[in-house]
């Protein structure tokens, strides 16, 4: 029998007005602390936040997505980071721009599938 492995997970997104509290959802950020393990998907449709954005211009929100995979990385300052630490300093609650959903936990014996099958939900 496979080992089940608790895991947390947070949906990444673009609020382009943030007054207007609209959203897109634009990646997935998966960490299971015990195996060290992090992930991060990135995958904007920039036809949906263009609906919601108007005029705003959202190609500074896009490059502030790079943040999440040089964070998630480990590139750095976040070098010495454990995986945990550097989940939690992306997912912590901001009133910016970009955004993530509050952590959700779970359980699985296949990290990369249940990754796979969260990001299709949410994301895709």
């Amino acid at each position: 029998m496979q080992e089940m492995r608790l895991y947390e997970y947070a949906v990444i997104r673009i609020v382009p007005r943030v007054e207007r509290e609209e959203f897109v959802n634009v990646g997935l950020i998966m960490m299971c602390k015990r195996h060290k393990w992090l992930k991060v998907e990135l995958l904007p449709d920039t036809d949906r936040l263009r609906a919601i954005s108007g005029k705003t211009d959202t190609a500074p929100m896009l490059k502030q997505l790079d943040v999440f995979k040089v964070v998630s990385g480990g590139a750095g300052a976040f070098a010495d980071m454990p995986v945990e630490e550097r989940f939690r300093w992306l997912t912590a609650v901001k009133s910016t721009c970009v955004q993530t959903s509050r952590p959700h936990p779970g359980r699985t014996a296949d990290l990369e599938a249940t990754f796979t099958r969260l990001l299709e939900e949410l994301v895709k």
